[in-house]
């Protein structure tokens, strides 16, 4: 028996033995309000066609865009000392138009929070 095949063996019965240990002890005492269920913060209960404010969902696509900027820029900072000048402009341009999509964004208001979804555009 080689290696990987003993791998497959081995995690699909630690597996099974975590499952059945969990089942064993864990402790479960379900109750109303703990097995309701949770959609983001907002109460499940009422009209499914009512109006809500996408700007936290705006908010988390656009600070997603800007962890990857941080993301493409750690490879440059790694060899900062040896990036010659090329590179160093193509970080220049890169930052340059992620700075301009960020006026962009502030300039139509995606980083402004309105009290009141229907007044959202």
């Amino acid at each position: 028996m080689n290696t990987l095949t003993f791998f497959f063996f081995f995690v699909c019965i630690l597996v099974l033995a975590l499952l059945l240990l969990n089942k064993l002890v864990s402790v479960n005492k379900p109750y109303a309000e703990k097995v309701s269920p949770y959609e983001c913060g907002y109460s499940p209960v009422g009209d499914t066609r009512g109006k809500f404010s996408i700007q936290f969902y705006l908010v988390g696509i656009l600070f997603l865009i800007f962890d990857l900027e941080v993301l493409f820029l750690f490879p440059f900072a790694v060899t900062l000392y040896q990036a010659s000048l090329y590179g160093f402009w193509f970080v220049f341009i890169f930052i340059f138009v992620l700075t301009i999509g960020l006026v962009y964004e502030l300039s139509k208001g995606a980083l402004v929070f309105h009290s009141n979804p229907s007044k959202n555009g």
